[in-house]
């Protein structure tokens, strides 16, 4: 459960910095950089709503 809970502040992290990125990247004119922190942004989410699908299970037992 410790890890579950370590992984999902590990993904909020991931998630703030990449909004963060796309926000530079676009100031910056770099679009190639903005669509690699969108693509990160969107595997940090995809695997933080499983990670919380399996926290609600474990709690559900």
């Amino acid at each position: 459960m410790k890890k579950k809970i370590f992984l999902n502040v590990l993904f909020n992290i991931g998630i703030i910095l990449c909004i963060i990125g796309i926000g530079w990247a676009y100031n910056n004119n770099s679009p190639l950089v903005v669509a690699f922190f969108a693509a990160a942004l969107v595997a940090f989410a995809y695997v933080k709503i499983q990670l919380i699908k399996s926290l609600n299970k474990d709690f559900k037992k």
